[in-house]
């Protein structure tokens, strides 16, 4: 079943359980998704729906930062239950220790030794880990084991 299926089915099953947070989170999943295949004109892939998924959680998450700054509570609730619904249409993510173990490998492939071979670093380490570690946090290791 894909992706675009499982939220459909989903949605479905949200909408019987009157599970209203999951309802709206899904459909703007899917709302997302119908916009890129009109504006596109092509059929979103599981990995392309995944890219908009961890690009609506980053926007909720700077929305919080914002809603936090503007004391309003109620506001970062609900910004944070989305980011869990969306983040169950995610694959798992990696722990530290292995998102760790699996830069050092791609730190000794690709001959890195200072931070001056950053940029070689990160693109190899976006393709591999693509879906499973966010960029910031594939940032902030690259940095912490170059260091």
């Amino acid at each position: 079943m894909s992706l675009k299926e499982q939220l459909n089915e989903d949605l479905k099953t949200a909408m019987r359980n009157k599970e209203v947070v999951k309802r709206d989170s899904i459909r703007a999943i899917n709302t997302m998704i119908k916009q890129i295949e009109v504006d596109e004109r092509k059929e979103l892939t599981d990995e392309d729906v995944i890219k908009l998924i961890q690009r609506g959680i980053k926007q909720r998450e700077e929305a919080i930062a914002q809603y936090k700054a503007a004391s309003r509570d109620d506001l970062v609730q609900k910004e944070q239950e989305q980011v869990d619904v969306f983040m169950l249409y995610l694959p798992a993510q990696l722990s530290d220790e292995e998102l760790e173990a699996g830069m050092k490998e791609i730190i000794a492939k690709t001959g890195a030794s200072s931070m001056k071979d950053m940029g070689k670093v990160m693109g190899a380490a976006t393709k591999t880990f693509a879906g499973v570690a966010d960029g910031k946090r594939i940032n902030e290791m690259v940095k912490k084991l170059l260091a």
